[in-house]
């Protein structure tokens, strides 16, 4: 992991500020989505990237009926219905 040398204080609500550095460079734009993951005593933020609900494949991506699902996964799901 690299340090950036930036320090953010945590606000009243419990919010901190990711710098525009940060977020233009990590391709983190408005409304975006981060994951948290807690490591130890670290808490590591990664941009969200929606997931396909069967194989964890995040490329690809289509909803049915709320859920992700890859196009590999998709035409398994067919070639099995067809039987």
């Amino acid at each position: 992991m690299k340090s950036t040398g930036i320090v953010r204080k945590v606000d009243e609500l419990g919010r901190i500020v990711i710098p525009i550095e940060l977020r233009r460079t990590l391709d983190i734009g408005i409304k975006d989505s981060l994951e948290f993951y807690v490591e130890d005593d670290q808490i590591i933020l990664k941009k969200y990237m929606p997931a396909c609900s069967f194989c964890n494949n995040a490329s690809d991506i289509q909803q049915f009926k709320g859920k992700n699902i890859c196009s590999e996964c998709l035409a398994e799901l067919v070639k099995d219905f067809k039987k």
